[in-house]
């Protein structure tokens, strides 16, 4: 039996609810459900990425966003944003609302991600409590750094983040400047 920490939020294309379905069985139909994304900034203009703990069920080992999580059933996203920042790297800030992003992508080992992400920004210049379960690094990157690193080794960073780069670059770094 699945708790609600386990269980995602299935999702239309409008990210309205239509279910729920443990996680796992999710990835593994490639189901649409609904994400959190959430990018930090510091007063430098640097993004905090984390390297995913190699027990993570999928893309173990890559450099990704500060964090990501379902919702749980009944969780305000912006919550559970600000949760999982917290569980994971010890880090609490204000986050603001970005925007909504969509992508599917084949992630290996029989798992499909077919999220609809509510991005959020933070900043944040304090020390980082690593949560080893689900983070085995965490560096901080420039904007410029990050562009040259992906195209030099996109096999490097998890698709998700990718795809946020690509299409969410600016929102992300300009985010940083209203904080």
């Amino acid at each position: 039996m699945n708790d609600d920490r386990e269980t995602v939020i299935l999702v239309d294309a409008e990210d309205r609810a239509v279910g729920t379905l443990g996680k796992i069985e999710t990835h593994r139909l490639g189901l649409r459900h609904r994400a959190i994304s959430v990018c930090v900034t510091n007063a430098r203009g640097e993004m905090l990425l984390q390297r995913r703990a190699l027990g993570k069920y999928h893309s173990g080992g890559l450099w990704t966003n500060t964090c990501c999580t379902h919702p749980r059933v009944g969780e305000d996203v912006a919550e559970a944003a600000a949760r999982r920042l917290k569980e994971e790297l010890g880090v609490e800030c204000r986050l603001t609302f970005l925007c909504i992003t969509h992508y599917r992508a084949d992630v290996g080992d029989g798992f499909v991600e077919d999220e609809v992400v509510h991005m959020f920004h933070g900043q944040f210049d304090g020390e980082t409590h690593l949560n080893p379960d689900e983070v085995m690094d965490c560096r901080w990157f420039t904007r410029e750094q990050l562009i040259e690193d992906v195209a030099r080794n996109p096999q490097a960073y998890t698709y998700w983040f990718r795809h946020y780069l690509d299409q969410h670059a600016d929102a992300i770094f300009l985010g940083a400047a209203h904080q």
